[in-house]
């Protein structure tokens, strides 16, 4: 398995050529970026910068583990409003779009929610609802995430949607693509279930794998702590990923980022996935 980390992170305001630097730095083989709204990777990027960002990536000879982004938080495939759903669904067409221009193999996606705790003011929609309307963008983008050779990858996340891995291979089942998987979040399971469980139920069904720890004691968003610091069995997560053959990448999404010296925090990631998956340092 390849090692790579989010660029999430690194913390704001890091630009991509000083994240690639120091992902480089701390031994990592790839990095997973974000599109944004605006600003350095934005939606309106032109064909020039993606090719300076290739570029960088190609000379520091670092690979592009992913498409992260987190704009599905703001747009939603599941919104009551439709504008917000169509928005949503473009930001994944761009997504995809992008991704194949940078030459990434996949993509994350969140596909909408019934319910977000972590925002103020989140909209409740209706779960058979929010099911129906995910199922069928998701359905909708799938031959565009096919025609340009980058995977959907649906992510388990905290959305009150999804929320078991047997729901998560049914949904996916029913779409009934190849292009269309999980992007499997080992630290987003454990206040209510097993990773290793998920790993084996979603088999070759996962895509991508993010790597975060949590421990079910502390509760809520205050549960996310550095890897090997948590509640996740590391041991019983890499033997569950050999066991259904993965090889791909295991990418770190690291929060909350240190509030001092915050570029310690991938040294540390670094050092702790060296151990998870018996690597020498």
């Amino acid at each position: 398995m390849k090692k790579g980390i989010n660029i999430w992170s690194f913390g704001d305001g890091v630009s991509i050529k000083d994240a690639i630097a120091t992902a480089k730095d701390a031994g990592f083989d790839g990095i997973e970026l974000s599109l944004n709204e605006t600003g350095e990777l934005g939606l309106e990027a032109t064909d020039a910068e993606l090719a300076s960002i290739k570029r960088q990536l190609a000379d520091t000879g670092l690979e592009l583990a992913g498409l992260a982004t987190g704009l599905y938080w703001s747009y939603a495939m599941t919104s009551e409003t439709e504008a917000n759903r169509l928005k949503a669904i473009d930001v994944c067409k761009k997504q995809i779009e992008t991704a194949a221009k940078l030459g990434a193999d996949a993509i994350l996606v969140i596909p909408g929610a019934v319910g977000v705790d972590f925002i103020p003011g989140s909209e409740v929609v209706p779960y058979d609802v929010a099911y129906d309307r995910a199922l069928e963008a998701i359905s909708k983008l799938a031959p565009e995430a096919e025609a340009a050779g980058v995977s959907i990858g649906i992510e388990n996340v905290w959305n009150k949607f999804l929320l078991s891995p047997l729901e998560m291979r049914g949904f996916i089942d029913a779409i009934g693509s190849k292009f269309v998987g999980s992007y499997f979040d080992v630290g987003n399971t454990v206040y209510s279930g097993y990773s290793e469980h998920w790993i084996r139920i979603l088999g070759p069904r996962i895509k991508k794998v993010h790597f975060k720890d949590y421990r079910r004691q502390a509760g809520g968003l205050h549960g996310f702590v550095d890897l090997l610091a948590g509640d996740v069995d590391y041991p019983a997560v890499v033997a569950a990923l050999q066991e259904i053959g993965y090889d791909g990448y295991v990418t770190a999404e690291m929060i909350p980022q240190y509030a001092h010296h915050t570029k310690q925090i991938i040294y540390n990631t670094s050092g702790a996935m060296d151990a998870i998956l018996g690597r020498k340092g």
